[in-house]
C-alpha cells in the first residue's frame, strides 16, 4: 500500500443547495447517482455548468461513495452543495482513523485509481476526522468562468501537509 495520503484539511463552508442522501449499501450509491444526475439535468444547473463537470461531478461521487462503503464502514452519508463556481462534495463515514490513501504506480488492473482521478478533477480535495467520523471531501468545478481548469494541491508527503 502507498505511504501517501490525501492531505489533511476541514470541509471548505459554502453556502448554495445542500444535497443530502444516506448510503446504507453499495446498492444505495447508484440509486443515489441515479437521483444526482436527475438534480443536474435541471435547467438551472445545466446553465451554470458543463455536461463535462457534470459527468465530473457523478464520476468523483461515485468514487468517494464506493471508497467509504468499502474501506470506511459504519454509517456512510454524502452531501454535495452546490456552490456557484461548483460543487462540495463530502462522503462522511464510520472510520475516522483510516486516512484516503491513494495508490501510486500501481497497476489499473487491480483498481484503486479512484482517489488519483478524483484529485485530478477537483480544484481541492482533502479529509478531516470527528469523533467517530470521517469526511473526505472535493471541491469540483462548474467548468465555467476561471474555476474551470483544476489546481489540485499535491497529496505527497504525511498527513497534513500538501
Amino acid at each position: 500500500m502507498s505511504g501517501l495520503v490525501w492531505p489533511s484539511a476541514p470541509v471548505p463552508s459554502e453556502n448554495g443547495d445542500v444535497w443530502r442522501w444516506e448510503l446504507p449499501t453499495v446498492h444505495d450509491a447508484s440509486r443515489v447517482r441515479m437521483d444526482l444526475r436527475a438534480r443536474l439535468a435541471h435547467p438551472s444547473l445545466a446553465a451554470r455548468s458543463t455536461e463535462d463537470a457534470r459527468e465530473g461531478l457523478l464520476l468523483v461521487f461515485e468514487e468517494l461513495a464506493s471508497n467509504a462503503l468499502r474501506h470506511g464502514g459504519g454509517a456512510v452519508e454524502a452531501m454535495i452543495t452546490a456552490i456557484p463556481s461548483g460543487w462540495v462534495v463530502v462522503l462522511t463515514d464510520g472510520s475516522p482513523d483510516a486516512p484516503p490513501r491513494p495508490e501510486i504506480d500501481r497497476d489499473p488492473a487491480f483498481g484503486g485509481m479512484g482517489l488519483p482521478m478524483v484529485a485530478q478533477l477537483s480544484v481541492d480535495f482533502g479529509w478531516c476526522s470527528d469523533p467517530g467520523r470521517k469526511r473526505v471531501w472535493a471541491r469540483l468545478p462548474s467548468g465555467l468562468g476561471a474555476t474551470a481548469v483544476p489546481h489540485p494541491r499535491s497529496s505527497e508527503g504525511p498527513a497534513g501537509t500538501s
